[in-house]
This record gives C-alpha cells, sequence and structure tokens, in this order.
C-alpha cells in the first residue's frame, strides 16, 4: 500500500467532485435536513464549482492517494474574508480535510494535517487556522492533539436553512 499526496489538477474535478460530496455527507448526514444537504452538495460540489475552485491557482487542494486511488483530500487558501482578525498575520486557512470512511483509521488524516503544516511552513506562514462544527468532537479532538487551539471566535455556517456554528482553531508556527 503506497500513499503519496499530489496537487489536485483540473483534469482531477471529478474525482474531486465525488470525494468532496461523499465525505462532507458523510461527515454532516444527520445534521440538517435531507433537503438542506443535497441542496449544499449541489451547489458546493457541482463541476462547474469545483473547475473554478481549481482554475484559481492560490487555492491548493491536495489528494492524499493510496494506490493511486484518492483517500482524502485538502483544501488550504491565503483568506481573510470569513475571519478577519486573521490578517495580522499572513495565515493560511485550512478550508477543508477529509478522508473517505473506506481509509478511515489508515493515517491518513493525519498525513493530511502533518503535510498542511509543512507547507505552511515552506511557504512562511506564522498561523493555520480552520473551522470546525462546535458539536463535531471527533474532529476537535483530533486538531487538539494536532496542535490546534480554540480561538474563542466562532462564526455561523448554515448548511441550508439549518443553522451550524463553527469554532475557529488556530496554530501559530512562530
Amino acid at each position: 500500500m503506497v500513499t503519496t499526496i499530489r496537487r489536485v489538477k483540473i483534469k482531477d474535478a471529478a474525482a474531486l467532485a465525488v470525494i468532496g460530496k461523499s465525505t462532507f455527507y458523510d461527515t454532516f448526514t444527520g445534521t440538517c435536513t435531507e433537503e438542506d444537504m443535497q441542496q449544499f452538495l449541489e451547489d458546493y460540489f457541482n463541476i462547474g464549482q469545483v473547475n473554478q475552485e481549481l482554475a484559481d491557482e492560490n487555492d491548493f487542494f491536495f489528494f492524499a492517494e493510496i494506490d493511486g486511488v484518492p483517500a482524502g483530500y485538502v483544501r488550504m487558501k491565503e483568506d481573510y474574508s470569513q475571519f478577519p482578525l486573521m490578517e495580522q498575520w499572513k495565515a493560511l486557512e485550512l478550508k477543508r480535510i477529509y478522508v473517505d470512511k473506506k481509509f478511515h483509521g489508515k493515517g491518513i488524516a493525519q498525513l493530511l494535517i502533518s503535510f498542511v503544516e509543512s507547507f505552511a511552513r515552506e511557504n512562511q506562514y506564522e498561523v493555520v487556522w480552520l473551522g470546525v462544527w462546535e458539536h463535531n468532537l471527533r474532529a476537535k479532538r483530533f486538531y487538539e492533539k494536532s496542535g490546534f487551539e480554540d480561538s474563542g471566535h466562532t462564526h455561523n455556517f448554515p448548511i441550508g436553512n439549518t443553522p451550524q456554528t463553527d469554532n475557529w482553531l488556530w496554530k501559530f508556527l512562530i
């Protein structure tokens, strides 16, 4: 079993849309109505949207692959629009980190989060930050073990008409 990390390319848009939809659904199913979920998936993981994001050279998507098959992915971007407080540092937002449930427990999430930190250090970011759903205790424990701390700030992240709140976490690299 060979695990590699590589940048996602435009030609991978369909594969990214598939893993994006399935991992988001698996993570958040039951936290909102099925109608809200399906609309969210269509809005954010349709081929047009995925192609647009992949076309932005400053929007970094990477697959973790096992024997050439996507097992998980990350999306990172220097984007301060949702959390302007971060503008005081050179900050990298970890917008998404997901692992296909078939590959849970195989170290893929740890491999990806280590990759994110290495990427951030190599590109001289001072801090990595992310939003995590306030009730996703498993993810919060994972991030805590990876050195992230709760910033004390939150933001709304509704799925359709279902209100949800994310906690902003950060990890300073300086």
